[in-house]
């Protein structure tokens, strides 16, 4: 096997166990980074909604306090406020949505589904735990969802949700008085739920991986052709004619010329060694001719 032949398999050997590797980690780090992204949307817009909610409770809610008597507005509820101006946002992005899914609402828009009655029933099973993330197939595509429970710990609440006779009559008139009661202090009773959309960002790592991975298997290429050029040039060629340069002595062709090259490097040294060698041996020759 020729000596170019052993260092290219050896190159590639080395060039495809260091682009796995490059290629694993770096796909890693982008799935994360990515990740680490849909998150932050997520947490962007459950901050909104929690931002919403208590711009509402404290700014909007105590100048409705007249109005409530005559009819009941809405507005003056920061889950509804919240969830009106995050619905506003899905105008323009569809995929993003916020629900504050309860397992026994006021507004029957807010009825928790059976995939959000699950997260619902987890955070009811472990009190202590503050969020849910997970994902899950949407009619547009995969989504992350975050949770928060929806706890009540503020007894201001409970005069709407604890008995019809204690609920504001307004309140009654407009949703009946079959849902959104018997609530009771510090009990969960549903989850504040922001999905998000997951394939932009995904797209956009799959799309940097590619590129890196065609970036680094041409620069690896690069390399390769260099080295191989450097190595014909450098150590291949000189060991072939000082080979052949051998082999013509060996013969007995002790008038052949001299191995000249002009580099001080291994290659200088071995020609030079064979140069003296071949001096000595014409030498011997002589002196056994005479």
């Amino acid at each position: 096997m020729k000596l170019i032949l052993k260092f290219n398999l050896v190159f590639i050997a080395i060039f495809l166990i260091g682009l796995g590797v490059a290629g694993y980690m770096s796909n890693q780090l982008l799935l994360q980074n990515a990740r680490e992204e849909i998150l932050q949307n997520a947490r962007l817009v459950m901050e909104t909604s929690l931002a919403t909610r208590a711009y509402t409770s404290s700014q909007v809610r105590p100048l409705l306090e007249t109005q409530m008597k005559y009819s009941f507005l809405p507005q003056s509820v920061p889950a509804y406020s919240a969830t009106e101006v995050l619905g506003g946002l899905r105008k323009k992005f569809p995929e993003y949505a916020y629900k504050e899914a309860t397992l026994n609402p006021t507004n029957p828009r807010d009825r928790a589904v059976e995939w959000e009655t699950d997260i619902v029933n987890q955070f009811r099973g472990s009190p202590d735990r503050g969020e849910i993330i997970g994902e899950r197939d949407t009619p547009t595509g995969r989504a992350l969802y975050i949770a928060r429970p929806i706890q009540i710990k503020d007894g201001a609440c409970l005069p709407c949700h604890s008995t019809v006779e204690a609920a504001p009559k307004t309140m009654v008139d407009r949703y009946g008085p079959a849902n959104g009661f018997g609530w009771q202090l510090n009990e969960i009773v549903g989850a504040q739920v922001v999905s998000v959309p997951t394939e932009v960002p995904v797209q956009r790592a799959t799309i940097a991986y590619r590129t890196f991975m065609l970036s680094l298997t041409g620069v690896f290429v690069f390399i390769g052709i260099a080295l191989n050029l450097m190595l014909l040039a450098m150590v291949i060629r000189p060991v072939s004619r000082l080979s052949k340069l051998a082999d013509q002595v060996s013969m007995g062709a002790m008038d052949a010329a001299d191995f000249r090259v002009r580099s001080k490097d291994e290659i200088g040294v071995l020609a030079d060694s064979f140069n003296r060698m071949k001096k000595s041996l014409v030498q011997a020759m002589k002196m056994l001719e005479e």
